[in-house]
């Protein structure tokens, strides 16, 4: 997107520097079991006086106790309160949050407040025992027992093990005194097996500190000889699909037959393994919203003799959606200038009617080509400064930043202890005032796009900067600023990634990297986000969403996207409606002649050697092959505007200009929010091409052009994608309305 966050306005809260100097010190190493908390209660206020008991200083420690049903605990002095069901966790204030060997947190003692006295119970501080006793292990699992038994694998199961102190997190098959395999479940395979060659296998229990049980009583069992059967099953009959959602399949089909017995089924998802089950039937996952997929089933003897492929069946997901996707951008830097806060998406009603919330952008660590975060340094003044966007970020905007009760989304002040403030913790609000509404974190945009050839240029650096990413946003872990951050503290907050690569192969922000490999890299990398966010929701139950902004440019559609192949790996295609023209404020762009900026068919009278329109670029996406309910259109919530335009009998479309019109804002010149423009640019009549499809208004002979999205322009781009079967719109971005513009979203998507 061609925007440019403009310079950081950082702000300081004059006693929270103060402290946070007085209390700094290296990063201490962590000594987990060396604190003790002690418990006094008066009334219904509760406080523990924690100590530490070791020998090396402590940070980031918890404590978390459980209180009897129907108690309630809340935030008191010097920590902050969270509970969940009876279970309750107290996180201290930043001053506190390291310890030192052999001081305590008196006089700052983390305190709370209960609906009734009440003593709590298994209280833990630092993941131990608060007195300071040792966690009991868990039992043994009992029960080994076989399950199936093939030439070169050995299915088991088990009873669940009884907990110790702390849950069972994993269970470790051991083949012969050596691990073979590591499960939450009470079962698995072990695989890799010689054949006829006996094996004895145990299996033991592990808490989520890795205290390891006992071993089972342990079982002994010899793989099968492949010469004693040579005749495989006979094919699968009916499959069938039971049923499709929009990232799972489930299928269905009859057994089949074999002398010695059926003891596994294959599922191929186009050709490629997908999953193997022991029954006639299988839920198929990971796959794409509206995305079609042939499927085909094989038998296994426990011979491993293969059967013949069934035959296939095809299968389409449903959509991400029910209805229509309304994508919008929040622009992190709109708490400036702007004065657009998250809570402004709550009462203008966008949240409500928003489908997806994209929270432009992160940026990447130029050295460490990772995620960058924890840092608050804006880019450089000069649009066309190569090294603009480098090292450059928001920390205070993004989870530093204390909220007053008038920005705050629930009229809730920070106090400016939390370890979550800014942005992020007013979109967890948000979320959980509208919990329909996705929040993605958006990677790149116009400004830092710079690195992301070279995260794309090898499978170790693709695996190393997504890894990053999640790490940091959909797991969590904030890096320290200010007294905010830390561990986990932004969890649950994006429900997936937006990549805004501005352009893979292709012309983008002036010192740009750009391979000639970007295209086929620009796929990897997706499919690389795809793989790792898929990996993390099956252990966390969570599908994580994956989209992408990508180009109206025929040109940068070649140079850098394969259309088809990345279309399977994301949820949500945002096509490029807008910035088709424009001026920017150095007039390095068109500054001397006009042009609609979101046309939705090209204008027969358009000069331009390359006619963009928001059709054009759809039906090169269909063409493709991508799926019409995976697309979105671009809508603008902004204006782009020239001066000393000349009327030319057009109304000043298409004419000859004299550079940028004034901004909103100074170092913005040529653009203005929608709602800035209709009130601040005086006598600018407004006018339809009817046959574009585009809004402008011009101030007369000589004057300023401006061309749009109005509620005339977006009724008849919502009409028309819904004939074209197209899954939604995306907006960029949101600062700009006030409220009438997505209404008209709301009501031409219904």
């Amino acid at each position: 997107m061609r925007r440019v966050p403009h310079r950081l306005a950082r702000t300081a809260v004059v006693a929270l520097l103060a402290i946070g100097t007085a209390v700094a010190v290296a990063t201490p190493a962590r000594a987990a079991g060396n604190l003790r908390a002690e418990f006094t209660l008066a009334g219904t206020a509760g406080q523990y006086t924690v100590t530490n008991t070791g020998g090396a200083a402590v940070t980031g420690w918890r404590i978390t106790f459980e209180l009897p049903t129907g108690v309630t605990a809340t935030s008191g002095e010097h920590a902050t309160v969270s509970q969940s069901g009876t279970r309750v966790t107290l996180t201290p204030a930043y001053y506190i949050d390291t310890l030192r060997p052999g001081r305590s947190t008196h006089p700052y003692n983390p305190t709370f407040r209960l609906s009734a006295p009440a003593e709590p119970s298994n209280c833990r501080v630092d993941d131990a025992h608060c007195d300071g006793s040792p966690d009991t292990p868990p039992a043994a699992p009992a029960n080994l027992r076989v399950t199936t038994v093939t030439t070169t694998a050995v299915g088991l199961a088990w009873d669940a093990a009884r907990p110790g102190s702390l849950p069972v997190e994993r269970y470790e098959v051991y083949r012969d005194g050596t691990l073979a395999l590591s499960t939450p479940g009470t079962g698995g395979t072990v695989t890799g097996l010689t054949p006829n060659t006996e094996y004895t296998f145990t299996v033991l229990a592990r808490d989520r500190k890795g205290t390891a049980s006992p071993a089972s009583t342990p079982r002994t069992v010899r793989t099968n000889d492949p010469a004693d059967d040579t005749r495989p099953p006979t094919a699968p009959s009916g499959l069938r699909a039971i049923a499709a959602e929009s990232t799972s399949a489930t299928l269905g089909w009859t057994a089949a037959t074999d002398d010695t017995g059926v003891v596994a089924y294959d599922v191929h998802r186009d050709g490629q393994l997908a999953a193997t089950v022991t029954g006639t039937s299988a839920v198929v996952t990971e796959l794409a919203p509206a995305t079609r997929y042939t499927f085909t089933v094989r038998a296994r003897d426990g011979y491993d003799n293969v059967s013949p492929a069934s035959a296939p069946v095809t299968v389409t997901t449903k959509d991400v959606v029910t209805g229509h996707a309304k994508v919008g951008y929040f622009v992190q830097w709109g708490i400036y200038g702007r004065q657009y806060f998250v809570r402004n998406l709550d009462t203008t009603g966008a949240a409500a009617r928003l489908t997806h919330l994209n929270y432009a952008f992160g940026n990447i660590d130029p050295v460490e080509l990772t995620c960058l975060q924890g840092v608050t340094k804006g880019v450089s003044p000069d649009p066309q400064d190569p090294n603009q966007g480098d090292g450059a970020g928001d920390a205070e905007a993004d989870y530093a930043r204390p909220m007053s009760a008038a920005q705050s989304v629930d009229g809730v002040a920070d106090t400016g202890w939390e370890k979550l403030r800014g942005n992020f913790n007013q979109l967890r609000k948000l979320k959980a005032k509208h919990p329909h509404l996705k929040v993605l974190i958006s990677l790149g945009g116009w400004t830092y796009s710079k690195y992301f050839s070279d995260v794309a240029a090898t499978d170790a650096a693709r695996k190393k900067f997504v890894s990053s990413c999640i790490d940091i946003y959909i797991k969590g872990n904030l890096p320290v600023y200010n007294g905010a951050g830390g561990p986990g503290v932004a969890e649950g907050i994006f429900d997936g990634i937006d990549l805004d690569w501005e352009w893979p192969g292709a012309e983008g922000h002036p010192g740009n990297h750009v391979r000639p490999a970007d295209k086929v890299n620009n796929t990897l990398l997706i499919a690389e986000f795809r793989r790792q966010l898929d990996e993390l929701g099956a252990r966390t139950g969570q599908r994580y969403q994956l989209t992408a902004f990508t180009p109206a440019d025929p040109a940068k559609i070649d140079a850098g996207w394969e259309l088809a192949k990345v279309a399977r790996h994301l949820d949500i295609v945002n096509v490029q409606g807008y910035d088709f023209h424009g001026s920017g404020s150095d007039n390095s762009w068109e500054p001397g002649r006009t042009g609609h900026q979101g046309n939705l068919h090209v204008d027969p009278d358009d000069p331009y050697d390359v006619e963009f329109s928001v059709d054009g670029a759809v039906d090169a996406y269909l063409a493709a092959g991508v799926p019409a309910r995976k697309l979105t259109i671009g809508l603008a919530f902004y204006g782009r505007g020239w001066q000393g335009v000349a009327d030319g009998g057009r109304r000043g479309e298409w004419q000859a200009a004299n550079g940028a019109a004034p901004g909103q804002f100074a170092e913005e010149a040529g653009t203005r929010g929608y709602a800035n423009l209709v009130a601040s640019v005086p006598n600018c009549a407004v006018h339809h091409d009817e046959v574009a499809v585009a809004t402008y208004c011009y101030t007369g002979d000589g004057g300023q052009w401006w061309t749009f999205d109005d509620t005339w322009s977006i009724a008849r781009k919502t009409a028309w994608l819904r004939e074209k079967g197209l899954l939604g719109v995306m907006i960029w971005e949101m600062s700009g309305d006030t409220g009438a513009l997505m209404g008209a979203v709301h009501t031409g998507l219904r």
